[in-house]
């Protein structure tokens, strides 16, 4: 089931193809910026349901708090929030 790669046959890692020739970017700076957006609108979003703001946004810090900031983000500069989701969803749509 192993195969010895020290051994002189062909098993080797490029005969293997281990190692992938090209390299493909994993993240690129525009899905980053969509789900930084999705994120904020969400947790903005889970700020006004009751049921949700207890379970989610009640802790200030740690990792749990990440979701309270975006919270806090998306309420007080929802202008700017709506703008960007405007503009991204227009740069997904026709430029992309």
């Amino acid at each position: 089931m192993f195969h010895s790669l020290s051994s002189g046959s062909k098993d080797s890692y490029a005969s293997l193809n281990l190692m992938p020739t090209l390299a493909i970017p994993v993240y690129s700076l525009d899905g980053i910026l969509v789900f930084g957006l999705l994120f904020v609108c969400t947790c903005a979003y889970f700020k006004k349901v009751p049921r949700l703001k207890s379970w989610l946004l009640s802790e200030k810090k740690g990792v749990w708090g990440v979701f309270y900031k975006a919270a806090v983000i998306g309420t007080r500069l929802h202008a700017a929030v709506a703008i960007a989701c405007v503009v991204m969803a227009f740069y997904v749509l026709f430029i992309k």
